[in-house]
């Protein structure tokens, strides 16, 4: 029995159901993992970020793991898929100055209300948001949709669809989006001092690429090479408001 998961969980007034359906598995498979059984890695982060409590404190014996990983990398998740919904909802929530999407379409955010409520909801508490996405009109996109092996006009089309999703976020004081044309070697998506880094592979999806959890600590460590990826990225993209 794990006392400190059963504990955790009372504290925070949730039921396996509760779990499940924010981890997306199956009720009796939390009721394993309260009887004793061991969660994979991804479910332990999302259990602990669910919980807002640190993994060590519900698995003690399987988070020391976690430290054979470099300064900064916080979890590795083999494909953006795997990445737990609550993951991406509470890596938006918690931001207070900057949430920051580089992508080409990053249209499975965008097809989902309640992520876009959350962007709508920091940037009303005073958070910038800056949105990239690819140009549907340019060399690099119709490349990366080659690369995918789906197409130069279906990745087009995806970012078109994105931009009309997220059109009326335009609207909101403190948002912007930005179109790009930029080779892009992983997809990044920032909340202040986190970032989820969608690493990109030939003739691989993005859905099927590793995500990289990284913890900004300082101008040396891992994630500010891909923050000034972001940041030389928009300096140099085109306002999408000016070109509708």
């Amino acid at each position: 029995m794990n006392n400190n998961l059963r504990y955790a969980l009372a504290t925070a007034r949730l039921n396996t159901t509760d779990v499940a359906a924010a981890l997306a598995v199956d009720p009796k498979t939390v009721a394993r993992w309260i009887n004793g059984r061991t969660p994979y890695p991804r479910h332990r982060w999302a259990i602990a970020d669910l919980l807002h409590v640190d993994e060590a404190d519900l698995w003690p014996e399987a988070a020391p793991r976690r430290e054979v990983l470099a300064d900064g990398v916080q979890a590795i998740y083999p494909h953006r898929w795997t990445v737990p919904h609550t993951v991406w909802r509470n890596l938006f929530q918690q931001a207070s100055q900057e949430i920051g999407i580089l992508a080409y379409s990053a249209l499975f955010l965008a097809e989902d209300r309640g992520l876009l409520n959350i962007l709508t909801a920091r940037a009303s508490v005073g958070a910038t948001v800056r949105i990239l996405l690819g140009d549907p009109d340019s060399p690099e996109v119709a490349a990366r949709g080659a690369d995918e092996g789906i197409g130069p006009t279906v990745m087009a089309a995806r970012i078109t669809n994105a931009l009309t999703l997220y059109r009326p976020l335009l609207d909101v004081k403190g948002v912007e989006v930005r179109l790009h044309r930029t080779v892009l070697y992983g997809s990044i998506y920032r909340a202040d001092n986190e970032l989820l880094v969608n690493t990109h592979a030939y003739a691989t999806p993005a859905a099927n690429a590793p995500v990289i959890h990284l913890h900004h600590n300082d101008d040396r460590g891992l994630a500010d090479i891909y923050l000034t990826s972001f940041e030389r990225t928009w300096t140099t993209a085109q306002p999408y408001r000016n070109q509708h």
